[in-house]
């Protein structure tokens, strides 16, 4: 049986909470020769098969959006977006333009980080833009999407805010009392939503893709 060729990632958002995490594992990954990542400036991170591409995405260059898996972990808050305006361009129409930019260019599939409570019916701002691009993302036609809606993330952040230190405290003492249909509620670490998405890019026993659209909530993303 012919072994499949080692694929490229191509990544968004590498320099966030789960970004780092991510790019961490795909580079430790056999699945891909190269990782590229589009980044707004160049960040301290070298490896082989790493590949940084400083990117605009004010000013799209679809030559360089390319990449047989893409991996999305692009997200703001509304007080760094300043607007709503903003925090849309952010959330919403960088993570499209970045898919239908990379199926032009012969993507197979694209996972994406959004949000618990991702619905585009959703009377919260936040949430309504997360469901927003959930469902234009699959109008694009990727053969294999994945949309990953975590809880509260834990982690190392660069930039910490009290909110989410208490946030983050008070979770990690109710996390083990939170069973049965509360368990998706738990907060999870970010390297465990990176460690869902490498694993989710291809089936452990044919090491393909697996074709469709699969929503990963934050309980089953807990295993990880």
């Amino acid at each position: 049986m012919n072994q499949p060729s080692p694929k490229t990632a191509l990544v968004i958002g590498a320099t966030g909470l789960i970004g780092q995490q991510l790019v961490d594992q795909l580079l430790q990954s056999d699945q891909y020769s190269e990782v590229k990542v589009l980044v707004r400036k160049p960040f301290d991170k070298k490896h082989p098969k790493l590949v940084e591409i400083v990117y605009n995405f004010g000013q799209p260059e679809p030559n360089v959006v390319q990449g047989d898996d893409v991996y999305c972990c692009l997200g703001t808050t509304m007080k760094k977006a300043g607007s709503k305006e903003a925090f849309i361009k952010v959330d919403h129409d960088y993570p499209l333009q970045i898919a239908r930019l990379a199926k032009q260019n012969g993507a197979t599939q694209y996972l994406i980080v959004t949000a618990m409570g991702a619905d585009p019916t959703s009377s919260f701002f936040y949430n309504r833009v997360k469901g927003n691009v959930e469902a234009d993302l699959k109008e694009v036609g990727f053969a294999a999407l994945h949309i990953f809606r975590p809880s509260l993330l834990l982690g190392n952040r660069e930039e910490r805010r009290l909110g989410e230190k208490i946030g983050e405290a008070v979770m990690r003492v109710f996390n083990p009392v939170m069973v049965g249909p509360l368990k998706k509620y738990r907060a999870i670490e970010a390297s465990k939503v990176a460690r869902a998405m490498v694993v989710a890019a291809q089936d452990p026993l044919t090491e393909q893709v697996v074709q469709g659209v699969f929503v990963h909530e934050s309980d089953r993303m807990q295993r990880f």
